[in-house]
Parts: structure tokens; C-alpha cells; sequence
């Protein structure tokens, strides 16, 4: 035993480990990466850890694992739940044998971007119960519990992290990790259970699904998960779910106020809801606040349970339109809850409608150095060479690095959905009757993910479009994991897969596979592919700068001639590259960042910038 100063997803995956998981897998996605990330190149005889291809082969790995009676945790961040829900909503049907977690991270205030979805709901829709840590200490201790509640019942128990939780730190008193013991597998053949072969089976094991989270529900409370503060009769309750309850204590002291004025549910489980100590709670209050983040799910159960007892108080929150659906709750909203409740102001004049000065504006674009730069200068040099302007060419983006290029100097993408749409969205373009050619793009991890069926379908329909797939290697956005196509080198005793092979056996009409760095060769290819009127593919190969950098390979010097230089900035307006900024009299170069791409050399008029130059790192 021992205290370690612990992110939330660090604590996940330790307190994961101490309980016995035998099998970890997961896709990387903020806020929820760093969980895996943590642990991944630990030497634990006996268990498996990975990266998987996608969040629905990460989770059918774990349920393979516990489904043999072994301990399992799968890892997602919110939008990934959408990937894996087909097959979560049919294993929470058949239920498991050994312990099965799922760990998803949402994200209210949508850092991180994507969807600012509250995924209690599709545990709403599943039956599955669903432990809410305020804390990285309360996200060690539950976890494990998460564990024991899945053996018990038979039932995949979910874990879910906010944003402040998963990557906020604090010390966290942890276990050693126990060597895993030895135990054969379970070969369990039961097609009642583990298929959806007729209705009947299907009805009975819902009923089975519903009579777990029931069964969950008396050892949550057994437990003792949800906790109870009961004050004055009469008075205020407050039920603070999840990452809230932080912000209650200085809440309370702005109204001169204590813990022991009031009445305070802490609630960990929204599912299965937490009938007994609500009545409790509302037994003992006149009026109710509810703090939860994005969606009302405790509220509107609170609501129902106080109709049924009769209670005839208030409730607080966001129903009676005091809180909003939007957005991670902190001090303001607390604040604003209370004042509500209360039915004064607080010392502390701040509300949710707080102004926070805002940093002045900046274009989030790629590394120095990065070879989606070229590709992106190269997708425009193509639409102008094919005689169109950027404004006239559909050019779908995909989540990711390469999303970046909707950003300014480029501005060349139109949209992003989610992993591996950019394939299928540019099909509906097409069939939709636009004129102009069609271009996607795609990264190669996301085209691992989702991307590969969007382009078989084009194939097989022979859809007209040109898909440039840029590979770098990693999966980049989310911290340097690999994926299926990064070298061996970088994922011993994994297997590198071909992903020039694989599209190549999808039979695409054309591919082309250039360096991005070489704009000539990209731009052309991208115009070819354009004129063509094939399936066509352009993959862009070239490993990423920044581990390319951190080995010390650099694929050339960049010189700078000062008195050539006319401060046309035009270097600057077609690259965008962070290593070129405006000096004294000329552009500078940060050779601490610049890496020699030469993406910038063809962009000088003048020769200022030239191949060859100085030799510095």
C-alpha cells in the first residue's frame, strides 16, 4: 500500500490490475487514452493488453475473455460507445461469466470535440448498471467494486469518467498488483445464451438482463455506493452526481452554509437508480437541487420517485430550465443551482453566465514538418490544376490529424462526422448528382477503424471518387499509439499489416502511392485521380515528423537568405507551418522546430528559402 499522485484513467487502469483483469483492451480517444496508455508497456506475465483496430473489436475481445471467465476492461472514449454499442447491447443480453467493465470517458464542454453526448443513456437503454467517480480516488476504489458487481450479477458493469475526472490528478492510495492466479478457461455451450436464435430466447434473456440490474441495485446499496448525508429537516437536499460533488464544499461556504445544513445525496449510480435513498432524501427536504452534467437522467427519476411519495417540494435543476444540458458543470453552476434552491444570492456574485477572457484567436494547424501539410497543398494544387476552385470541389474530412485541414491556410475540408465517414459521405455526394469531382480524406488508423467498408462499398457499386488516404504511421491526435500499419519495430511481437496491400486487394481502380513531401508527384497523382473517373486512391506515405524527429531522422536542411527575402509571406500563407514566423527585416526560421520538408521552398519567389541549408536540430 501506498499513496501515487494518479490521473482518473491512471487509477482505472491500476485499480483494474489490482482486481484481476486478465485482459485489457481499448481505441485511443480523449479524454480516455491515457488509461491503457498508462499500463501498456508494463511487463505483466499473464495478461494482454492492446490497442485494438476499433472500439467494437476491443470490446468482442474483452467479452471473449470474460465470457471464458476471465476478468475484463474495455476502455473507450464517449463517441467510440457508439462503434461498439451494436454488440454491447447483445452481450448485455447474454450476460457474462467472469467480470466485465467497460470504461467510457464523456466529455461534457466537449474539449476534446465530437458529439457532447451523455452516454448514462445507452446505459438507460442496455439495463447496465453504471458507476458515476467524482474523483481518481473514487475512480480506483469503484472500478474495482465495477468488478465484483459484474461477478455477482452476471452483468457488464460500465464506468463512466467526465473529462475533469479522467485527467485530473490527485494521490490515490493504491494496492501492489498481485500476480494473476492461475485458472482454466470456461467453454460454456449454451445457445440460449450466448445467441439471439429465436424470439423466445431473445424474451427470456431480457427478462434475465432486467432481473440483474435489479439484482445490481440491492449491492449497490448493500455497498453502501451511494452516500447519504442527511441535515436539517426541512431543509435543502442536493444530489451531486459524478465530477459535482467537487465543487459542493466551496458551494456551500459561498451561502455561509455547511455540509450540515443541508442534506446531500452523492450519488455514483444513476443506473441502477437509487429508489431507497432519493425517498429518503426527499423525505427530509423541502426542496431539491439537482447537479448532474448534460443530460437530466437523475432528475427526471427524481422526479418520478417524488410523485410517487407524494412530495410536495420543489426540484431544482434542469427541467425548470435553473441549470443547462450543455457544458461541464463547475463553481458557476453550483452556484446558480444553490442560489436557486435557496431562494437568495450567495457572497459570490459568479453564475454560469461567468465571462472567462478568451485567448486571442489562432488557427489550430499540423506539426512543423507534418506530411499532411504536403497533402493538403497538394489536394489544392490538383482542383486548380483540374480547373476547378477549392469552393467548387467536395473534399470530406475524417476525424483525426488530417481533420486540420478545414482549418486556415488550407480551409480545403467540408466536413467531419465520425470514424471512417469521409468514405461513405462522398457516396452520397456523388449519387446525389454533384458535377464536380468528389475527394475524400482519411487517416490511416481511422481507415483501419471504419474506413475500409466505406471503400469496398464504392468499389462494389463503382462510385466515381478519389480517396487519399494519408499514413503517417500512427495514430497520432490521440498521443503516438500504433495501429495496424505502424512498424514492428514499434509494436513487438505484433504484425505489421500492408496497408498499400490491403486496398490494393479491394481492387480500386487506381493507387498511386506518393510522399507527401514530394508536392509534384502528390499534386499530380490527386489530378490524375480527378480526371480519371475510377474508384481511385492516392495514399500519402510518410511517418510522422514528430516520431520521426524524436529518432533524429530528418529527411533534409532548410537554408534561409536573409537579403533575398521581401516579407511577401507567401511561405507563411501557403504552409502555414509553425516554424515560420516574421522577423526583423525577413522571415525566421525556428530550426529547433523545423524539420527540412521543403514544403516551403517551392511557396518562396524569391529563393530565400532553399534545400541544403544549415545543419542544425
Amino acid at each position: 500500500m501506498g499513496k501515487r499522485i494518479l490521473t482518473g484513467n491512471e487509477s482505472v487502469a491500476r485499480g483494474a490490475l489490482v482486481a484481476g483483469a486478465s485482459v485489457i483492451t481499448g481505441y485511443p480517444g480523449t479524454p480516455s487514452t491515457g488509461c491503457i496508455g498508462s499500463i501498456i508497456d508494463l511487463d505483466l506475465p499473464g495478461r494482454h493488453i492492446e490497442w485494438s483496430a476499433n472500439e467494437k473489436v476491443a470490446f468482442e475481445i474483452a467479452t471473449g475473455a470474460a465470457w471464458a471467465g476471465r476478468r475484463a476492461l474495455c476502455t473507450m472514449k464517449m463517441s467510440g460507445l457508439n462503434v461498439a454499442y451494436d454488440a454491447v447491447i447483445s452481450v448485455a443480453y447474454s450476460g457474462t461469466n467472469g467480470g466485465l467493465v467497460i470504461y467510457v470517458a464523456d466529455d461534457p464542454g466537449v474539449s476534446a470535440g465530437m458529439a457532447e453526448e451523455d452516454t448514462r443513456g445507452f446505459a438507460l437503454m442496455a439495463d447496465l448498471p453504471m458507476l458515476e467517480p467524482s474523483s481518481p480516488s473514487e475512480a480506483y476504489r469503484l472500478v474495482k467494486e465495477a468488478f465484483e458487481i459484474s461477478e455477482r450479477t452476471g452483468s457488464i458493469v460500465m464506468l463512466r469518467l467526465t473529462t475533469e475526472v479522467a485527467l485530473g490528478a490527485e494521490p490515490v492510495e493504491v494496492d501492489e498488483i498481485p500476480p494473476l492466479e492461475p485458472a482454466e478457461p470456461i467453454l460454456e455451450k449454451d445457445i440460449t445464451c450466448y445467441t439471439k436464435a429465436g424470439s423466445a430466447i431473445c424474451r427470456e434473456q431480457h427478462r434475465r438482463l432486467i432481473d440483474r440490474l435489479a439484482e445490481a441495485e440491492k449491492i449497490v446499496r448493500e455497498l453502501g455506493l451511494n452516500r447519504l448525508e442527511l441535515g436539517e429537516d426541512g431543509g435543502v437536499g442536493i444530489v451531486a452526481v459524478g465530477a459535482v460533488d467537487r465543487y459542493l464544499d466551496e458551494g456551500l461556504e459561498a451561502f455561509g452554509l455547511s455540509r450540515r445544513d443541508v442534506s446531500i445525496l452523492h450519488a455514483v449510480t444513476t443506473i441502477p437508480f437509487p429508489r431507497e435513498e432519493v425517498r429518503r432524501l426527499l423525505a427530509r427536504s423541502g426542496t431539491v437541487l439537482v447537479l448532474e452534467e448534460l443530460e437530466p437522467h437523475f432528475e427526471r427519476g427524481l422526479i418520478l420517485e417524488a410523485r410517487e411519495a407524494g412530495f410536495a417540494g420543489r426540484i431544482v435543476g434542469k427541467l425548470d430550465q435553473t441549470l443547462s444540458r450543455i457544458g461541464e458543470y463547475a463553481l458557476p453552476e453550483v452556484l446558480a443551482g444553490l442560489s436557486e434552491a435557496l431562494g437568495r444570492a450567495s457572497k459570490d456574485d459568479r453564475g454560469p453566465a461567468t465571462k472567462i477572457p478568451s485567448p486571442a484567436p489562432r488557427p489550430i494547424t499540423v506539426c512543423a514538418g507534418c506530411p499532411h501539410r504536403g497533402t493538403y497543398m497538394a489536394i489544392e494544387m490538383a482542383i486548380e490544376r483540374a480547373g476547378f476552385s477549392k469552393d467548387e470541389v467536395m473534399v470530406t474530412g475524417d476525424i483525426g490529424c488530417t481533420i486540420l485541414g478545414m482549418n486556415p491556410p488550407f480551409e480545403i475540408l467540408w466536413t467531419e462526422v465520425s470514424m471512417g465517414t469521409s468514405v461513405s459521405l462522398a457516396q452520397g455526394y456523388v449519387h446525389a448528382g454533384v458535377r464536380t469531382p468528389v475527394i475524400a480524406t482519411i487517416g490511416d488508423s481511422t481507415f483501419f477503424h471504419a474506413g475500409i467498408p466505406g471503400l469496398i462499398n464504392a468499389v462494389q457499386h463503382r462510385v466515381p471518387l478519389t480517396l487519399v488516404v494519408m499514413d503517417n504511421g500512427w495514430t497520432s491526435m490521440t498521443g503516438m499509439q500504433v495501429n495496424p500499419g505502424t512498424s514492428e519495430e514499434f509494436q513487438p511481437g505484433g504484425r505489421r499489416v500492408d496497408l498499400e496491400a490491403v486496398i490494393r486487394g479491394l481492387g480500386v481502380d487506381r493507387l498511386s502511392v506518393v510522399d507527401p513531401y514530394d508536392l509534384e508527384e502528390t499534386a499530380g497523382a490527386i489530378e490524375a485521380s480527378l480526371k480519371d473517373g475510377g474508384v481511385n486512391v492516392v495514399l500519402a506515405r510518410r511517418e510522422c515528423a514528430i516520431q520521426a524527429r524524436r529518432r533524429g531522422v530528418v529527411p533534409g536542411r532548410i537554408g534561409l537568405d536573409p537579403e533575398k527575402c521581401v516579407l511577401c509571406k507567401e511561405c507563411i500563407r501557403a504552409t502555414g507551418c509553425p516554424a515560420i514566423s516574421i522577423g526583423d527585416g525577413s522571415i525566421e526560421v525556428d530550426y529547433s522546430q523545423c524539420n527540412g520538408c521543403g514544403l516551403c521552398v517551392p511557396a518562396c519567389p524569391t529563393g530565400a528559402l532553399f534545400k541544403g541549408g544549415r545543419d542544425e536540430l
